[in-house]
């Protein structure tokens, strides 16, 4: 990951943005105007607590499945993975790779159990056999800080995404971007909740896959639909020949970075079947094999559009060039925006419409999955904290969902600030970071809890904290946040843990402590509840 400074250039062909400019912002204001009038239009049928937070489970298992998809190709998945592999060959392509693995977990333990036991959050599920304040607590409290987490990749590249269309290079510009999406990612959830950001999500994806496709095909055009003869100009103007196209230009040179690597791929796998944002969706959907269905939907797209990484970013390296990508953006996040320029022409007014295309894509879907974060995070403070814990169960509809929009609003000032500081990185490394987190405090106690009958409430507190304190201690003395020149505070140095991603050691200790915590605990776990709870998530009888 790296920090891009003000002196960096930030457009390679100057020329030919400033001259269509007004036409690149007309095009890129259309996109934004349309996102919010679906928004507007969805809010208008939002009337109840299960519209707000589940959409009404009123969507097929197609609709959900493109709506993930649209959740799941984040900034990280577009902007992020096709920089990394424009600098960093195969393995950058490795991202691709762990995302779309991390499905079949998903798929195999996840979607179908926690669509039947939960009602709208993850809280529901751990709650039902466990002691409701202290567990909702803690998972509330994990979801807040893993939409964060997420939510600052998403920033980042807004922030890069936007300098590079309007020619901004300075550091007060960019924070004022971050804010930018900041406020319409608080509009979207307050006036459309669920519904809005579901159609919003679907919207998206069928664009983001559509010009993905279109810059996949012109980039395979211009080589003959030769792949070997893309791969291998790749290689030659990436100034690393053969070893661009094997493994160890990025990991594998030291033992940290194999140790690194390893924790990457562990935090990846793992990670999606416990991010906040995808858990939710399972429970927009009106039945059990919905949402079976939809991860099905979900998987396909997902595994179609990362294939096209491998355009996106060695066409990068071949027609853009390592030394352009960096100039504009040391992170390489502005490598798919630079080569739709490219491929449409630097200096026509066909690239600049392909790159104001691209990149309005790029921002919608970024406001798409700052909107599901968004919503994950508020409904679990509203759902669990507020209505659960701070009201024990007293709280009508009506106050849930104005709690919910009250946290939309504070955790969107939040993630503003947070997401300034982090706009020069990696946006895929922030997310990888974000997948660690998840793994190590979500995922060990939605296991034990859906399919070990001793597991009790001490095992899940500790390994929500245990897990979460862990995972975020270690970034924050890790070489992201401090010690190097591309660290997010580079004069600094207090990174005493060697790894970028703790997912090694995080994730193996939360399910250690959640294992220990209840054996250690002198809670009776019962055993009715527990078998209600696997009947439940098992055949979907007295599912919502």
């Amino acid at each position: 990951m790296s920090t891009v400074h003000p002196a960096a250039t930030l457009l390679a062909a100057p020329s030919a943005t400033t001259e269509h400019r007004p036409l690149i912002i007309t095009l890129f204001g259309c996109f934004v105007v349309a996102t919010l009038v679906i928004t507007v239009w969805a809010g208008r049928q939002t009337r109840s607590a299960a519209d707000f937070y589940a959409g009404g489970r009123q969507f097929s298992g197609f609709q959900n499945g493109l709506a993930i998809s649209g959740d799941y190709m984040s900034a990280a998945s577009f902007l992020g993975i096709a920089g990394a592999i424009a600098l960093f060959g195969y393995d950058g392509f490795l991202y691709s790779i762990g995302f779309l693995v991390a499905w079949l977990v998903a798929l195999l333990l996840v979607a179908e159990p926690l669509r039947n036991s939960g009602r709208f959050t993850m809280g529901d599920v751990l709650a039902y056999r466990m002691r409701q304040r202290p567990v909702r607590t803690a998972a509330g409290t994990s979801t807040i800080v893993v939409s964060i987490f997420y939510l600052l990749a998403q920033m980042a590249g807004a922030g890069v995404l936007v300098s590079l269309l309007l020619g901004i290079t300075s550091d007060a510009g960019k924070v004022g971007i971050v804010a930018l999406v900041g406020l319409l990612m608080i509009v979207y959830v307050t006036v459309g909740g669920m519904k809005g950001t579901t159609w919003v999500q679907m919207v998206k994806a069928v664009l983001l896959i559509a010009g993905t496709l279109l810059i996949t095909f012109l980039v395979l055009l211009k080589y003959g639909f030769n792949v070997s003869e893309l791969l291998g100009d790749a290689a030659e103007k990436s100034g690393k020949g053969a070893a661009f196209l094997e493994p160890g230009l990025k990991y594998g040179a030291t033992g940290t970075s194999k140790l690194d690597f390893l924790s990457l791929g562990i935090a990846l796998v793992l990670g999606t079947a416990g991010l906040p944002h995808i858990l939710i969706r399972f429970y927009t959907v009106p039945t059990a094999k919905a949402a079976r269905t939809s991860v099905n939907w979900a998987i396909g797209i997902i595994g179609a559009f990362y294939l096209m990484t491998i355009a996106l970013g060695f066409g990068a390296a071949a027609l853009v060039g390592p030394a352009e990508i960096t100039a504009s953006n040391k992170a390489g996040n502005t490598a798919a925006p630079l080569l739709a320029l490219h491929i449409g022409g630097e200096n026509s007014a066909g690239g600049a419409i392909l790159l104001a295309v691209i990149s309005a894509v790029a921002f919608a879907t970024i406001l798409a999955v700052v909107a599901g974060l968004t919503l994950a995070s508020s409904s679990s403070f509203a759902h669990d904290i507020y209505a659960n814990v701070i009201r024990k169960g007293h709280a009508s509809e009506k106050e849930e969902v104005r709690a919910a929009r009250w946290a939309t609003v504070l955790i969107g000032v939040v993630s503003i600030g947070l997401g300034a500081l982090a706009r020069d990185l990696n946006v895929a490394g922030l997310v990888a970071l974000a997948f660690a987190v998840a793994a190590s405090a979500n995922l060990p106690t939605i296991l034990y809890s859906l399919f070990w009958k001793r597991f009790t409430t001490q095992g899940a507190l500790w390994s929500i904290y245990g897990g979460l304190i862990s995972s975020v201690a270690l970034v924050l003395f890790s070489p992201v946040v401090s010690g190097k020149p591309t660290s997010m505070f580079p004069e600094a140095d207090f990174a005493w843990f060697p790894l970028e991603n703790p997912g090694l050691f995080s994730i193996p200790l939360g399910f250690l402590l959640g294992w220990l915590g209840s054996l250690l605990s002198r809670e009776t776990p019962d055993a009715g509840k527990y078998a209600e709870l696997e009947v439940k998530s098992l055949t979907g009888i007295g599912a919502h």
